[in-house]
């Protein structure tokens, strides 16, 4: 087996840092302790109301882009059946996560349409969606309230970890 630049172990302790990053970003100073702590303690209407808009805007902008990795994942393993082995736990990842951030009512699946003639350009077009996605998520944790900045980490750090897989199996299918 060849040796790659990327070890095992670099892509554990990155997804390590960035869980890491989320949970010391989501327990920041909130209304209740810190600097606020002379407070009531009870945000205002108006607050809790823009709160949640913004959890909203964020949940509903990191549903959408599951949705769409996963349509991509969809269309890859329609267009080119040999890489089904090799993605659909991935894809059922992808599902997975959709399903955590998608609303009860639901947003539609979208079909990406890949511009990869073969099946290895068609897998590194996967893996740099993926490495956008978590770079997306990632700069959403800022604003995102605690629970939420956590799943976001969560979903950031397994498609970090999903960008490394495709990588590599695209490297396998363009051999």
């Amino acid at each position: 087996m060849r040796r790659t630049g990327t070890t095992r172990r670099g892509v554990f302790t990155a997804t390590g840092a960035i869980a890491l990053g989320a949970v010391l970003a989501g327990c920041g100073d909130g209304p209740g302790g810190g600097k606020d702590s002379g407070r009531s303690g009870a945000a205002t209407a108006a607050e809790q109301a823009s709160a949640a808009r913004a959890e909203e805007r964020i949940r509903a902008a990191a549903a959408r882009t599951s949705l769409e990795l996963l349509g991509g994942y969809e269309h890859v393993i329609r267009t080119h059946p040999a890489t089904a082995a090799g993605l659909s736990p991935l894809r059922d990842a992808v599902r997975a996560h959709a399903k955590a951030l998608v609303p009860a009512g639901g947003q539609a699946l979208t079909f990406s349409r890949s511009r990869a003639t073969d099946a290895g350009a068609a897998v590194r077009e996967l893996a740099a969606a993926e490495r956008r996605a978590a770079d997306t998520r990632l700069a959403a944790l800022m604003e995102a309230p605690p629970e939420l900045a956590r799943l976001l980490a969560s979903i950031a750090a397994a498609g970090a970890a999903h960008a490394y897989l495709l990588t590599e199996l695209a490297k396998e299918t363009s051999s």
